[in-house]
């Protein structure tokens, strides 16, 4: 790996620096691109009702989705290794320019298949958005404050998840669905306005073997498979040539594919993954999960509006308990596993809970109350919550250190490809249900003028031209068409129960955390190296606990009866020097009385002398000290387990060093930092 810069003020600016004010603007414009990426894959749900009743061609509505989502899919992992190659900050600024271009032409779409083409093209950039922010957090934020940052990018993520609904409700009521793509506009010209001037980072230059091809006939695969489960039974029969030929040749790119992975240099999904049962159960559980949620997600918004009358800003009100109770579970869980190290329990309830949840939904009619209809949301939600944060974790702790990034992003991609089946197949049984109920309905039955089931199925704003009398049957196919589907995909779910039942509960690493918000909420593959990955966790488990149990262990392990604040006060003297007690109490948040005990005892034992104001180490404080910090090291290399091996991962080792560095005292407590804020380790 070669290090130059994208600018020369990037010599200026050290990983050291993640508080200066430089930098927290170049952080928020960074979640300000990734808002806009995150926001698109939730804010065209409440939208989708409205725009397929004005560019007509319901049974198109899915590919809405489906086109982001694969194009976004796709290009995750390329976005992830040119950056690499060629520099995140010009990267970041292309992925930018796509999006907006792609959200310009999604707004001026004047049909069903310029809207879908359109989509795909902003899928395209808002892949690079989201897989790009992230890893340049790594680039200007020193390894302790990672996990702080990352989390903020994970909250975006949950935000999004509330307020997308929200926000494509209100746009679509109050102005027109075509502002739910213009919206992106003003908000990312001054994200990349702001990355131009601000963003200053070393551009790392990572020589990649890019498999270009893996990642061609993966897309490939996955188009031709989601071409057949949304084409067949509506637009083309079952048996039809056609519907036949996109099978025989995704079959036929998915056995090139499995050829060109065995060859790659660095293939986009290694195809030893899949030898590790944990990882491979994992996978198809992800992929059904993406299946539901998503699915659920696309048309739960389209039952509102059209069978119960809902405002689009309302329908966005109503789906809340669903993201309520999965934000929540999703949360709990995740704390719950990292903590006492026990999982199983949480996909095989997560997955019951989710077909119980679908077979609540399939119960929903047009005479559903919002208490019910909310009640039933918020189990479905609670299941995908309780299974989504635990997959993620598993995987990590299945792998060696070696596949780690790899294992991490080839189980989120298979819950993106999920997300994709989820929404066609999801559009296709819903589609051809609604044609076969409508004509039935209407069968033999007098309508107005110009009024025909057809027309009732393309745009469902005509059944306002219907008689009074003749809303009940229309409402009643719309409903049934929708809730039909729930009941399909409870089999689906129930498949992810029955094989969460053979996961193998292996104890779990130390390192293993929680994942934030953006591995576990997105349908896109996460694209983070093995390294990213421990960088995050280890700087999250640094400093969640509290810092006097910390210097207590440390202490401990070191063989030394000091007091917890004294082995604090000791490690930032040997890594500064000197301090002055009364100035490093201004700089952190540790109680004065604490550090004048510490002070106290560390003279007495001749630890420390004075010189002035200030303290230094003396022969047989430095030797504490030295102690202190080896243990503070090993105990971040005992979290590791087997994957840490000083003598063979230099990238681990280097980390643990450097996060043992930061956490025994901070840039922001430097002596002659003036006017910063420490902040606790």
């Amino acid at each position: 790996m070669t290090l130059d810069t994208d600018d020369t003020a990037a010599r200026d600016l050290t990983p050291a620096e993640g508080v200066s004010g430089n930098v927290l603007v170049s952080i928020g414009a960074l979640l300000l691109g990734l808002l806009l990426a995150a926001l698109d894959q939730t804010i065209v749900s409440t939208a989708l009702p409205t725009i397929v009743s004005d560019l007509g061609g319901l049974e198109h509505l899915s590919w809405v989705v489906t086109a982001y989502l694969l194009a976004s899919t796709a290009a995750t992992p390329l976005w992830g290794k040119l950056g690499d190659q060629y520099g995140r900050k010009k990267l970041y600024q292309a992925a930018i320019v796509i999006f907006l271009i792609g959200s310009a032409l999604c707004g001026m779409a004047r049909s069903m298949p310029e809207l879908i083409g359109f989509r795909a093209l902003q899928g395209l950039g808002g892949g690079g958005l989201i897989v790009l922010s992230m890893a340049i957090v790594g680039d200007i934020v020193t390894p302790r404050e990672r996990g702080r940052y990352q989390g903020l990018f994970g909250a975006v993520f949950g935000a999004t998840s509330v307020l997308g609904p929200l926000l494509g409700g209100l746009f679509t009521e109050h102005l027109s669905w075509r502002w739910v793509f213009y919206v992106n506009l003003p908000l990312g010209i001054v994200a990349l306005v702001v990355i131009a001037t601000a963003l200053r980072i070393p551009r790392r230059s990572a020589r990649h073997v890019i498999d270009y091809l893996g990642t061609a006939l993966i897309a490939a695969v996955a188009t031709c498979l989601v071409l057949v489960a949304s084409l067949g039974g509506t637009t083309w029969g079952w048996g039809s040539p056609q519907i036949i030929g996109l099978a025989v040749v995704g079959v036929l790119l998915a056995v090139a594919f499995v050829a060109v992975e065995r060859r790659a240099a660095e293939p986009v999904l290694p195809l030893k993954l899949f030898r590790v049962r944990t990882f491979t159960l994992a996978a198809v559980i992800s992929f059904i999960v993406g299946f539901a949620m998503f699915g659920a997600m696309t048309y739960l918004p389209t039952f509102l509006q059209i069978v119960h009358g809902v405002s689009p800003t309302m329908s966005g009100v109503h789906m809340l308990p669903m993201v309520v109770g999965l934000l929540l579970s999703s949360t709990i869980s995740g704390q719950i596993v990292s903590r006492t190290g026990r999982w199983k329990v949480f996909p095989v309830a997560g997955t019951a809970v989710t077909a119980i949840g679908l077979l609540l939904l399939h119960r929903l009619t047009e005479f559903s109350t919002t208490a019910e209809m909310s009640v039933y949301f918020f189990v479905f939600g609670l299941g995908l919550g309780l299974v989504l944060q635990v997959l993620v974790l598993i995987v990590q702790n299945a792998v060696s250190y070696e596949d780690l990034g790899v294992a991490t992003s080839g189980a989120t991609f298979f819950r993106s490809i999920g997300a994709s089946f989820g929404v066609a197949i999801f559009g296709t049984l819903f589609s051809s249900s609604l044609a076969d109920r409508l004509a039935q309905a209407f069968r033999g039955v007098p309508l107005p003028a110009g009024v025909t089931p057809g027309r009732l199925e393309a745009d469902p704003r005509s059944i306002a031209l219907l008689p009074p009398g003749l809303r009940p049957p229309a409402l009643h196919a719309f409903a049934v068409s929708i809730t039909d589907v729930f009941l399909y995909a409870a089999p689906v779910a129930a498949v992810g129960f029955l094989l969460a039942w053979f996961l193998k509960e292996d104890r779990l690493r130390g390192s293993v955390t929680a994942p934030d918000a953006s591995e576990t909420i997105p349908p896109n593959p996460v694209q983070r190296s093995s390294y990213d990955e421990v960088c995050r966790a280890l700087s999250v488990l640094g400093t969640r606990d509290g810092r006097r149990e910390i210097y207590q262990r440390i202490t401990e392990r070191a063989g030394y009866d000091l007091l917890p604040a004294a082995s604090w006060l000791l490690l930032r003297i040997r890594k500064y020097g000197s301090v002055e007690p009364s100035v490093l109490a201004e700089r952190t948040d540790v109680p004065m009385q604490a550090i004048l005990d510490a002070e106290r005892q560390v003279e007495e034992r001749h630890l420390v002398r004075r010189a002035g104001l200030d303290l230094t180490l003396t022969p047989a404080g430095r030797e504490t000290a030295e102690r202190l910090a080896a243990a503070r090291e090993d105990s971040l290399a005992e979290l590791l387990g087997d994957w840490w091996d000083p003598t063979r991962s230099t990238d681990l080792t280097r980390l643990v060093k450097d996060l043992t560095g930061e956490l025994c005292g901070s840039e922001r407590e430097r002596p002659g930092a003036e006017g910063r804020t420490a902040s606790p380790g």
